[in-house]
């Protein structure tokens, strides 16, 4: 490709986690070389019939969106409606994975250990007593379709199984409740299409006056300790990795993600896989990409030229 490559931007967007994108666009944009790129940006909440309009000089985009129409497949099928190739996952697995009901299925099916868990619809009946002899206590309450944490809580006696879950309606008309696995929290970032690179495994240790790695504590810096590398046995971190990549080729994605897990004594459970990881300053994946050598600019050079492919 002669040139500059014109690269899209897309940030902020229409979702509960619509400042933590913005934020990450904002990085994005200045770790971008603009030697290298022209760089263009856009906020799907105001910008579609402009990005539309700009599409036949656009050669690339990075989606730095989360959660419901930027995570889920949504800015993905437009993008491939327009002939514009993007960085991470198409349609198919950004929705699988942002759906952790059908992620549940795929990781059951691939094998992949995840805790156990129930799903309720808005308005069925909630039996708190049953479900903590089905679960054990706490429990996790979770929006179905939701990331970061929107929606979530721990509950170990019924009215705060309720609260939580009445809470966990607002934003989604189907919740899961998980099992609670009591353990160290880590996450494996992979990158790649077909061939598949795992990167450095991350410890996750929320500050002791939170229940567990929430909004805040994903997006204040100085809430939660990340370590990189995570300080577990050589064949766990080597467990860990083999599990991140399973659950990235369960759920059919491509270009990068990061699964979510937690280790309790020698079992590794995954939680979760993110298509789009954050991009802010306390980010994840930057951080395991530097352990392994790779800067935030190099980084997103990769991403690029995956998305090129």
């Amino acid at each position: 490709m002669a040139g500059k490559i014109t690269v899209a931007l897309l940030s902020g967007g229409d979702s509960p986690e619509r400042e933590v994108s913005l934020k990450s666009g904002d990085q994005v944009y200045e770790a971008l070389d603009k030697g290298r790129y022209n760089v263009i940006r856009y906020d799907p909440k105001t910008d579609l019939n402009r990005l539309v309009e700009d599409s036949g000089k656009i050669d690339v985009a990075l989606v730095i969106l989360h959660g419901p129409f930027g995570e889920d497949g949504t800015i993905q099928g437009l993008l491939d409606l327009l002939h514009i190739p993007y960085q991470g996952s198409g349609v198919l697995g950004s929705a699988l994975a942002m759906n952790k009901i059908f992620s549940k299925k795929l990781y059951a099916d691939s094998k992949i250990p995840t805790p156990q868990h129930t799903v309720l619809g808005k308005g069925e009946r909630l039996d708190p007593e049953g479900i903590f002899r089905r679960l054990g206590r706490p429990v996790v309450i979770k929006p179905v379709c939701c990331g970061s944490s929107v929606g979530m809580s721990i509950a170990d006696e019924a009215d705060r199984l309720i609260e939580g879950a009445v809470n966990a309606w607002v934003h989604d008309r189907t919740i899961m409740i998980e099992e609670y696995i009591d353990g160290v929290e880590i996450t494996v970032g992979v990158i790649g299409n077909d061939m598949l690179e795992a990167l450095p495994v991350i410890e996750i240790i929320p500050d002791k006056s939170r229940a567990f790695f929430d909004y805040e504590a994903k997006y204040t810096p100085g809430v939660t300790q990340e370590i990189c590398p995570a300080r577990i046995a050589l064949h766990l971190t080597e467990k860990a990795q083999a599990l991140g990549i399973a659950a990235h080729r369960a759920l059919c994605c491509r270009g990068y993600s990061r699964s979510d897990m937690i280790l309790r004594d020698q079992e590794i459970f995954v939680l979760e896989t993110n298509t789009i990881p954050g991009m802010t300053a306390t980010s994840l994946l930057p951080l395991a990409a530097r352990t392994a050598g790779i800067s935030f600019s190099r980084l997103l050079d990769r991403l690029i030229g995956l998305a090129l492919e």
